[in-house]
């Protein structure tokens, strides 16, 4: 009997981490993450992992394990639970954020939470689940290992190596070295920064940057930060602290995940120390530090409403210092360099490394993802037979493999994997055997659910080029037009000097009707076709854009 595994979501991609392993009839998942659509998947609020395979084979299932509490590892189980219904493991703070997450959702049932304690060890039939803590951007990090008949497989979930963490932050180096001396079967390993050289710094490295902006400030200082970044907030506290400011927490999620925080006893801040969103205005700027969501420029984040001069509580004026805590997730720039560009135009000083490995003076973000050198590091404490790179774009899977060749992993027992492969590992080989034909779901709005390719085309056809809209009134009998033809433009015509088209829009509506389109055919959808075919000629000839048209057909 050999191990399997399916990647339900993470390889080849950056979020939606999600993996299933099965031996015999026993089934259990690690993590159910979600991923954030790309600026031209216009409507789509989220990108979920395709689980109809798992729905067919619920009753295998014996748990779901999660790493740790950051959305692309926890935000899809308020969709999934519902039709899977499992045991959900998870650490202390882990678990107070998926219960605070789904309070957001109705749902039909009850979840069964379970805490994992330390030196736990779950029984799933045939396999047995044990976990080890390690180091990452949030508190109750761990990765998991499972002994199953073939071997044992050791997944990592999101991790680096600090060797100077924050309290309450570290990695079990000694069972990593036991995994090892005793035999690994699979690494399945964090590829996110696999492309980068070296070794990330430490967290708490930015504590000096944090201390030399709040002693330089003259007003305000604004720090926008991930609201799970415990570690980081902490420190920011600290440093306000030291000068004298009181902290207010601005931003839904962020005032939810502070509060959790404190009273689990992650985050150490008095309530003294601590000014209300409402006490903003009447409070002097130099005593004053904000810490807020909209780190990776959200439309409707905190911070992307204060530089818009939207915010109900904060209004950003020259004197103000705005940090942004954290570098862009791909797909995100655009929106991150639209807010620090605005922050420019309302006079305020801005901090932001794009880079993680900025040589900026005022370093104030740092990875919280294993570089190379500790990529390798890993892999020679447990010196795996098989490895499998996980979490990461195509291109940071590859630099993985490569650094598994580097400290001498044989290339026949390197494998690249992608979302959907069924992959066999047995004690002689490992093979993509069969493939799921995963489909990407969408929500959007109240909905969950694959959007058609030809309904993504018309929403960034809608975005780029405008709708037309051609009130027709058709003679019954005769389908010829018994009144002129009315046209309605939105996001195509707006311009005075652009009228002109309307009116031959209008001519050539008159015309395609008056001369002989009706001898050919007489079926209504087929003319509205036909007519869409001359004028998606015509305005790609005389404006080089073809709206959307949306013949609307009125009988008499």
């Amino acid at each position: 009997m050999s191990l399997r595994l399916i990647p339900f979501g993470g390889l080849g991609e950056i979020g939606k981490n999600m993996m299933g392993f099965f031996y015999d009839e026993d089934l259990i998942i690690v993590d159910a993450g979600v991923m954030f659509p790309k600026e031209e998947q216009l409507g789509i609020d989220l990108i979920i992992p395709d689980i109809r395979f798992l729905e067919e084979n619920r009753n295998r299932i014996k748990a779901i394990f999660l790493t740790h509490g950051h959305e692309d590892h926890i935000g899809a189980l308020p969709f999934i639970l519902p039709k899977l219904n499992v045991p959900v493991y998870g650490t202390r703070l882990t678990l107070a954020l998926v219960k605070s997450k789904l309070k957001e959702f109705y749902l039909p049932i009850e979840p069964d939470f379970r805490e994992i304690l330390p030196n736990a060890v779950v029984s799933c039939g045939k396999m047995s689940v044990s976990f080890f803590p390690n180091v990452h951007s949030i508190y109750d990090g761990i990765g998991i290992v499972i002994e199953t008949p073939a071997g044992t497989v050791v997944h990592t979930g999101d991790f680096k190596f600090d060797q100077t963490p924050m309290a309450g932050m570290f990695t079990d180096f000694k069972r990593l070295t036991d995994l090892g001396s005793r035999g690994v079967l699979l690494l399945l390993s964090d590829s996110t920064y696999a492309d980068r050289p070296g070794s990330s710094d430490s967290e708490k490295s930015v504590r000096k940057s944090f201390e030399a902006i709040f002693s330089n400030a003259k007003g305000r200082v604004i720090v926008a930060a991930f609201a799970s970044s415990i570690p980081r907030i902490q420190q920011i506290v600290d440093s306000a602290k030291t000068y004298h400011r009181k902290v207010a927490f601005v931003g839904k999620r962020m005032i939810e995940n502070v509060a959790i925080a404190r009273e689990l006893g992650y985050l150490m801040i008095k309530e003294d120390e601590i000014l209300r969103e409402e006490e903003l205005s009447t409070s002097a700027h130099e005593s004053i530090a904000v810490i807020t969501t909209g780190s990776q420029g959200e439309p409707f984040s905190a911070l992307t409403l204060m530089a818009a001069k939207s915010h109900k509580s904060v209004e950003i004026i020259k004197g103000d210092t705005v940090v942004i805590s954290a570098t862009p997730i791909p797909g995100n720039e655009s929106l991150v360099y639209r807010v620090v560009n605005q922050l420019y135009r309302l006079g305020a000083e801005v901090v932001f490394n794009p880079s993680v490995k900025s040589d900026a003076s005022l370093k104030v973000h740092v990875q919280g993802h294993a570089g190379q050198e500790e990529l390798k590091l890993l892999m020679n404490l447990l010196h795996p037979r098989f490895f499998i790179p996980i979490h990461g774009e195509y291109r940071q899977l590859v630099h993985h493999a490569r650094l598994a060749r580097e400290v001498g992993i044989p290339e026949k027992n390197i494998l690249i994997a992608v979302d959907g492969d069924i992959v066999e590992i047995s004690d002689q080989e490992i093979r993509v055997v069969d493939r799921l034909p995963l489909v990407p779901q969408f929500v959007h709005g109240y909905g969950v659910g694959e959007i058609g390719k030809s309904i993504m085309k018309e929403r960034r056809a809608l975005g780029e080029e405008g709708v037309l809209v051609l009130g027709l009134t058709l003679h019954k009998e005769t389908l010829k037009l018994a009144a002129e033809p009315e046209v309605v433009s939105r996001g195509f015509i707006g311009d005075d000097s652009e009228l002109a088209i309307l009116e031959e829009t209008k001519k050539i509506t008159r015309e395609f009707f008056n001369n002989g389109a009706l001898k050919k055919n007489r079926d209504p959808e087929i003319l509205k076709g036909n007519l869409k075919g001359e004028l998606n000629k015509f305005f790609g000839e005389t404006m080089g854009r073809k709206p959307i048209i949306i013949p609307v057909l009125t009988m008499i």
